[in-house]
């Protein structure tokens, strides 16, 4: 990679970078704030994404990589039948074959949330496309994504299927590449609350921490509020919306492609079938912007809006103008196959704890009395830069929970604990 872009790396991530180029499998990992992202997006910026394609684990994440999903790339859609038949599927499916064959390589996006038959159907698929007994088939893999943060989806509460503890991990010599460096906090007390929290621990200092940031709730803070479930986010943010005083505006999403492919990506899609929004509204931007003058996760005020054009004014006082933006949703052949089209903001009154993910947020009000998912508590609390931002409306030891398996595997790996 070229020198100018080193500079913008630290000397972590810089050596990150050097192994992602080396050719080898590779298992970047690292806690919340480490720039996991960040530096997959230096590592693709000059391949051909035909070539090595990036692959997500939700439609909704790869509408907003601009990439495909795990799933169908691999053919295995929603492995119905279960894993061989899955396999037998795919493995006859003369379009799967020629897809995965034709790759040099792909990056797969929060390799927690990736099942272990899922990933090791895909392997299997691998080794028949590429007419290979090697490991993938000879393909190159990268995987990235951080076990304490996001597990796999399970059906009927079955144990939780980490694909760490399966043999093909081993068999697929993913040389592990950590970042350690926390680049989002600054704080060092805050970083040792994380690294508790991150265990599952709820040392005295936690518990200190937790009680001195207790706060009754005021509806005049127009921090954001995290909730656990989709269905709170979306009321308190109508809620807070249909408190202004000014008009509201309603500018409806164009769609464009096949009706099927349309439902999909109405599902999936970033933005509703309609934004909601009104003059001095609180808005959060959903991608990063080609120009940098903002990215996903940037926070500000709707200003004034026109038919083509809003204007937001960033938490930092610039004033930017924002124009309409296209979602596209790709096959797994890489071909755009539907979009829509509308402004990439949303309200940012609330938000859930999952689709925090990735963000960083000054300050936040949010309720760990009953959160269920391990990783649910270090997410909401790694969103924040400083300690002092967290406005907590209550707590409970239960929702700290941290997978003791997930806890035995970084311990293997030497996983450094400071700023994770």
């Amino acid at each position: 990679m070229a020198k100018k872009q080193l500079l913008e790396l630290s000397s972590e991530q810089a050596h990150a970078l050097e192994i992602l180029e080396s050719g080898e499998n590779v298992f970047l990992t690292g806690g919340a704030g480490s720039g996991k992202s960040y530096l997959v997006r230096h590592f693709m910026q000059d391949l051909n994404p035909k070539q090595f394609p990036i692959l997500a684990s939700t439609g909704a994440a790869a509408v907003l990589l601009g990439g495909r999903t795990f799933h169908s790339f691999f053919g295995l859609g929603v492995m119905d039948g279960g894993v061989d038949k899955t396999f037998a599927r795919a493995s006859e499916d003369p379009r799967v074959l020629k897809r995965v064959a034709a790759v040099e390589g792909v990056v797969i996006d929060e390799i927690s949330m990736i099942p272990a038959s899922a990933l090791e159907t895909a392997e299997r698929i691998a080794q028949v496309a590429r007419d290979s007994h090697l490991p993938w088939g000879g393909m190159r893999v990268i995987v990235v994504g951080d076990f304490a943060q996001l597990p796999p989806v399970t059906r009927n509460g079955s144990q939780r299927e980490w694909c760490f503890r399966s043999n093909l991990w081993d068999k697929s010599g993913f040389q592990t590449c950590i970042l350690s460096h926390n680049q989002r906090v600054k704080d060092d007390d805050f970083l040792d609350i994380l690294a508790d929290v991150r265990q599952g621990q709820v040392t005295p200092r936690v518990k200190d921490f937790l009680q001195s940031r207790m706060r009754r709730h005021d509806d005049s803070d127009k921090s954001t509020r995290l909730f656990p479930r989709r269905d709170q986010s979306e009321f308190f943010n109508q809620r807070e919306l249909s408190q202004l005083p000014s008009e509201e505006v309603v500018i409806d999403s164009i769609y464009l492609g096949q009706e099927k492919h349309i439902e999909i990506l109405r599902k999936n899609g970033p933005i509703p079938n309609q934004v909601r929004l009104k003059k001095d509204c609180r808005v959060l931007f959903l991608q990063n912007d080609p120009q940098k003058r903002w990215v996903n996760g940037t926070r500000g005020w709707v200003r004034e809006i026109e038919a083509e054009r809003i204007t937001v004014e960033k938490d930092n006082g610039r004033d930017v103008s924002v124009d309409k933006s296209q979602f596209s949703l790709q096959d797994a052949d890489g071909n755009i196959v539907a979009s829509v089209i509308n402004f990439p903001l949303t309200l940012a009154y609330a938000t859930t704890i999952h689709k925090s993910q990735g963000a960083t947020l000054e300050d936040l009000w949010v309720d760990l009395t009953r959160l269920w998912e391990p990783g649910h508590a270090y997410v909401a609390l790694s969103r924040l830069q400083n300690g002092q931002g967290l406005k907590l409306l209550g707590w409970s030891p239960s929702s700290f929970i941290a997978d003791p398996q997930v806890l035995q595997f970084y311990k293997s790996l030497q996983m450094p604990q400071a700023g994770l």
